[in-house]
């Protein structure tokens, strides 16, 4: 049986009438650009994440890149991120002309590990990005404790994990700026590109919103220079329809991941995702096994017809564009060992008991062949 790492047209299928009339809506009324339902979602999101203000961007990646330079971040600038990640976290501080500064990942959690945080800091360091990989956050207290004493800012990057908690508190919510990403195949995505920024400071709400539309504030004034990174109507009237049924689908995933983690815990080879104990809601944007047999399983699991991803093959420290950088390939030992070893398989809300068996039954065959 063949299961797909992710079929975004059941999801659309038992949408259909509410999105259809949603968009619709939309082409009827014509306020394409910051209309209506954008403002509306940024109210929803901003109290989803128990925030003051959210932000529509365009993107993700325009999520971080102007809650970056809202917070001052520049040439000269150093920015503290986790080594292992999306690209997006680490491009755009060198966007921006700063320098990214990595720092290895607890093995447990994939995230930034907090006590190889603060001898990261130099007088250069402007901002701390923590990433919440996979759908669960970093630990954050230790985080927040180090940057109010170096007298930094925290930008929270839950791209992947909106709806996630920790020690009950939202996403979003801790840092002086949370960072989203509607992309498609996120656990609340949009029908194309689309971000949000949430904050509980008015000031850096003002810079952000000044900074998506070209630095202007009235139109046509530019009293600095922006972005075109405006959240489309049409993304937003969808993403106002999905929204209610995000804690349903986190507590779908949940369950599903449960499920892998009864039957495949104690695989030999096969390491589980584990829920670190500051986690209150884990949401599974992602469901990330190891092993160190991850190319047999990966081609198996391709040539059977299951759907699997590896999230991410390279380290920063590895990437190309960033070698100037100087690090040793040895460095990092933790986000190289992910690297080498993670694979993720089917977790979304629609997919069936027979496919998660036929998951479960797979993997467990590859790894113990």
């Amino acid at each position: 049986m063949a299961v797909p790492l992710l079929d975004l047209s059941r999801q659309y299928a038992y949408l259909k009438p509410e999105l259809d009339k949603a968009v619709i809506n939309v082409l009827t009324h014509g306020k394409f650009i910051l209309g209506p339902e954008v403002a509306e979602l940024e109210q929803q999101i901003a109290s989803y994440c128990k925030t003051k203000y959210a932000i529509g961007v365009a993107s993700g990646t325009d999520a971080l890149l102007i809650a970056l330079h809202a917070c001052g971040v520049g040439p000269g600038d150093e920015v503290i991120t986790s080594n292992f990640s999306f690209f997006a976290s680490a491009g755009v501080i060198s966007r921006l002309g700063a320098t990214p500064v990595f720092v290895d990942i607890e093995p447990d959690s994939y995230n930034l590990d907090p006590k190889l945080l603060e001898q990261a800091i130099t007088k250069k360091t402007k901002v701390i990005m923590p990433v919440h990989l996979f759908g669960q956050m970093a630990d954050m207290d230790p985080i927040l404790e180090i940057a109010r004493k170096h007298g930094l800012k925290v930008i929270e990057d839950g791209a992947q994990s909106i709806g996630a908690e920790y020690k009950s508190r939202p996403c979003g919510s801790l840092g002086d700026l949370g960072c989203f990403s509607f992309f498609p195949s996120k656990n609340l995505g949009a029908g194309g590109d689309a971000g949000i920024i949430t904050t509980n400071d008015e000031a850096l709400y003002d810079l952000c919103r000044i900074l998506r539309e070209h630095g202007q504030k009235p139109q046509y004034y530019h009293r600095i220079v922006g972005y075109n990174s405006r959240l489309d109507t049409i993304q937003a009237a969808m993403l106002l329809v999905k929204l209610p049924y995000l804690r349903k689908w986190s507590e779908k995933r949940i369950e599903h991941a449960a499920r892998y983690d009864r039957e495949l815990a104690n695989v030999p080879g096969i390491v589980t995702p584990r829920v670190m104990p500051y986690s209150t809601f884990h949401i599974y944007n992602q469901y990330t096994l190891a092993s160190p047999k991850r190319q047999r399983v990966f081609e198996g699991l391709r040539a059977a017809g299951i759907g699997t991803a590896i999230y991410y093959p390279v380290p920063f420290h590895k990437q190309e564009c960033f070698a100037y950088l100087g690090h040793q390939p040895d460095q990092f030992a933790h986000s190289t060992k992910a690297g080498d070893e993670v694979f993720s398989i089917p977790i979304y809300p629609e997919m069936t008991d027979a496919e998660q068996t036929e998951v479960i039954t797979t993997v467990k065959r590859l790894v113990l062949d």
